[in-house]
């Protein structure tokens, strides 16, 4: 079995504190770029210092401690773009988790990074949390009260009233109170800005119509953008989607095409040109479909109808999704990797299946890998995270094998750094039945 050659894990309690190297078959440094083969990754202080090719001028063993993983590959901590850590992705819907205090959301949000970080996630963006309870979690795992993947996180989710996830806070409507609600968010430390620009799965909303107008999504865009942040928009319908582009969002969540409260989709590949004219990003969050149909074709009994219904319906919307996927990336669309986790069946260890998701949906293993770090990191804005380039955060998954020939293999991490300091690993046996299922 790959090891590092130190041996004991309370030596490597020290790696942070001292120049160390890693050693491996391979190291993916996050951009896309072909790997380097037998690199010696040098990091110190919690940050990487370079990679070294094999060569003259390569450091000898002597000036650091190494940890060697022959057969393995060395790449960056993964970054899911899209998660609701107050949800515990086990089952329960958004209005029953919304009914418990903020304390108990606060703790679900820890318990929810950690999960994901024991994945090799070492880095979620929330994507929409109840008041200020994401911020208390952030700062409580950066003050380190705690053990979890870092957050980024919005805060509430902007909405009109009785919108896509009211519950959490974020109800805005005209103008000037949207202006406001971005000032508010600011000020409570969001680190960006999330709107809700169509319904979605919230009771009484409609995920086929637009939520604001194009003069009140300009607003938010625009005093987003004064403040120095960046604004994404939650869309499943067309129209939704026309006018973040409009607007000038920076990302846009989804990217559905929902045309009716049936959940009938129409794609419009008009709509996805000026999408891909316009440069803006799409996040993926594929997983949350196949996670909905692996809960109920998992149940051991007989399926009720409504439950039978389910499974037709989101076994359709899996299958659209990767179909709309290759079709919008062969248009110039750019993707980044994010699961929805929190979100009814979605826990916070599916990155992987997501990723292998999108490689269904014709991305290369180095592309989707790429999705969930150094691309994921630039569009979200995270410079200190995503690749392996010198000066940047020591955060570094080791997993056996090879993931360029199989996604598969990095259900397997042999070493979770963050900031350069070793953490616990879940391992395969025990991630979620969900994380170990496969692409339907």
């Amino acid at each position: 079995m790959c090891g590092p050659t130190i041996g004991a894990t309370s030596q490597l309690t020290q790696v942070r504190d001292m120049k160390t190297f890693v050693s491996a078959a391979q190291l993916i440094d996050g951009t896309g770029a072909a790997p380097v083969r037998n690199p010696l990754l040098e990091i110190e202080n919690g940050r990487i210092v370079k990679t070294h090719a094999e060569g003259a001028g390569r450091p000898a063993p002597s000036e650091g401690r190494i940890l060697d993983y022959p057969g393995a590959t060395i790449l960056p901590g993964l970054i899911d773009t899209h998660v609701h850590l107050n949800l515990p992705g086990t089952g329960p819907t958004l209005e029953e988790a919304m009914r418990e205090g903020h304390e108990v959301m606060t703790a679900t949000s820890m318990g929810s990074a950690a999960q994901a970080l024991g994945a090799g996630i070492t880095t979620v963006r929330d994507l929409g949390a109840f008041g200020t309870t994401s911020f208390a979690a952030r700062r409580a795992l950066q003050l380190g009260y705690g053990k979890g993947a870092k957050v980024i996180a919005c805060g509430q989710p902007i909405t009109i009233t009785g919108g896509h996830c009211w519950q959490m806070g974020g109800e805005a409507d005209g103008v000037e109170n949207l202006r406001r609600k971005v000032r508010e968010l600011c000020r409570d430390t969001a680190d960006f800005i999330k709107v809700m620009g169509s319904g979605g799965g919230t009771i009484g909303t409609k995920s086929w119509l637009p939520s604001f107008t194009l003069e009140e999504m300009r607003a938010i865009v625009d005093e987003a953008h004064r403040n120095g942040r960046r604004v994404t928009v939650h869309c499943l319908c067309a129209q939704s989607i026309t006018i973040a582009i409009e607007a000038g969002a920076d990302q846009i969540e989804h990217a559905n095409f929902l045309v009716d409260a049936a959940g009938r989709q129409e794609y419009e590949p008009k709509i996805v040109d000026r999408l891909a004219e316009a440069g803006i990003p799409v996040t993926t969050t594929l997983v949350v479909y196949v996670a909905s149909v692996f809960h109920y074709r998992s149940l051991q009994r007989d399926l009720t109808p409504s439950e039978q219904a389910a499974i037709d319906r989101w076994t359709i919307r899996a299958d659209e999704t990767v179909d709309y996927l290759e079709r919008m990336t062969r248009a110039g669309v750019r993707f980044v990797a994010g699961t929805d986790a929190g979100w009814r069946f979605t826990p916070f260890d599916t990155l992987i299946l997501e990723l292998e998701i999108m490689a269904k949906g014709g991305h290369s293993g180095l592309a989707a890998i790429a999705a969930a770090t150094g691309v994921a990191a630039e569009v979200i804005g995270a410079d200190d995270i995503g690749t392996l380039a010198p000066g940047r955060a020591a955060d570094v998954l080791v997993v056996k094998g090879d993931p360029l020939t199989d996604l598969d293999a990095l259900r397997d991490p042999l070493l979770i750094l963050q900031d350069g300091r070793p953490q616990h690993i879940t391992g395969r046996e025990n991630l979620s039945p969900t994380a170990r299922a496969k692409p339907l």
